[in-house]
């Protein structure tokens, strides 16, 4: 049985009439007086909104506004209709969306679990405002966590002749059930065949400062350098190893006394605190993808 705190029942209650918009555009005057014209005009009320301009002559423009409106679900529909003409005008390549319509997770791990436990800590709590539909692992190790919090866990094993199989296996068991993949310390590549059906909808977390020490074993790769600060990075899977759009990054100071795996113990911290960060922003449409780049409104 799925647990939720009262903190999450209140968010859902506040939640109830609130939507989010996202925008980006060729920049040019005109933008925001024309939407905040249109959302006066539906009788909304806009709570929040953020804007950015990469150059205001001749760049992109990037918004994000929450708005509160009575019976939202019920004139969702009719609000992007109306909403279409503006949005063709500026060239615009939008969204909108119910902030009540939790956005439903896949969780995929391998043996390491510190990162899963933090979204499943903030999960419960009610931090993270989502559905964890389930938790595949190629391994069997979190199987009794997982299913504490009564979550489905999936083991699907893999090996380099069953890859293929196994990311199969894996678009049968989410197909239709989930919007978002979270590589949670999943140690697979993930082929251009899975990357396809979610486009800037897996996250994953790399444990070094990308784009310092691809690959594997950054940590050895970190402590050969003798670097005085180790990160970690949270970024969408491209077909790029570990090239994808950065979504969050942090560090900590480290010194010639820490062998790998004290890095590795240092490192799990800010791995598990910079992957549900990302995870959180995802979820509350708080990201605008642009080429290789993201904007985030925090």
């Amino acid at each position: 049985m799925k647990s939720i705190t009262a903190y999450a029942k209140k968010r859902e209650e506040i939640h109830q009439n609130r939507g989010r918009m996202l925008i980006s555009c060729p920049d040019r005057p005109g933008i925001v007086a024309a939407v905040s014209k249109f959302f006066s005009e539906q009788s909304a009320n806009i709570v929040q909104s953020d804007q950015y301009s990469m150059d205001p002559e001749g760049g992109m423009f990037f918004m994000r506004i929450e708005f509160d409106l009575d019976n939202l679900a019920n004139r969702l529909e009719g609000l992007k209709k109306h909403f279409g003409t503006i949005a063709e005008s500026f060239m615009m390549d939008w969204s909108m969306h119910l902030a009540a319509r939790k956005k439903k997770l896949a969780i995929l791990v391998s043996k390491e679990d510190h990162c899963l436990l933090e979204l499943l800590w903030q999960w419960q709590a009610g931090d993270l405002y989502a559905d964890i539909e389930m938790v595949i692992s190629n391994h069997e190790d979190m199987r009794e966590q997982v299913e504490s919090f009564g979550i489905p866990y999936y083991y699907v094993p893999v090996t380099a002749d069953t890859k293929k199989e196994a990311e199969q296996k894996h678009l049968e068991l989410i197909s239709g059930k989930v919007d978002t993949i979270i590589l949670a310390r999943y140690m697979q590549i993930i082929s251009p065949y899975f990357l396809q059906h979610y486009p800037n909808q897996i996250i994953n977390i790399h444990h070094s400062f990308l784009p310092a020490f691809v690959g594997g074993k950054p940590y050895a790769q970190a402590y050969n350098r003798g670097v005085k600060l180790i990160g970690a990075t949270a970024h969408y899977v491209t077909e790029e190893l570990d090239g994808g759009p950065i979504i969050e990054q942090d560090v900590q100071r480290v010194s010639h006394r820490d062998n790998v795996d004290e890095l590795k113990r240092i490192g799990r911290h800010i791995e598990r605190i910079v992957l549900a960060r990302a995870v959180k922003w995802h979820v509350e449409d708080r990201i605008l993808v642009y080429q290789n780049k993201t904007v985030v409104f925090v």
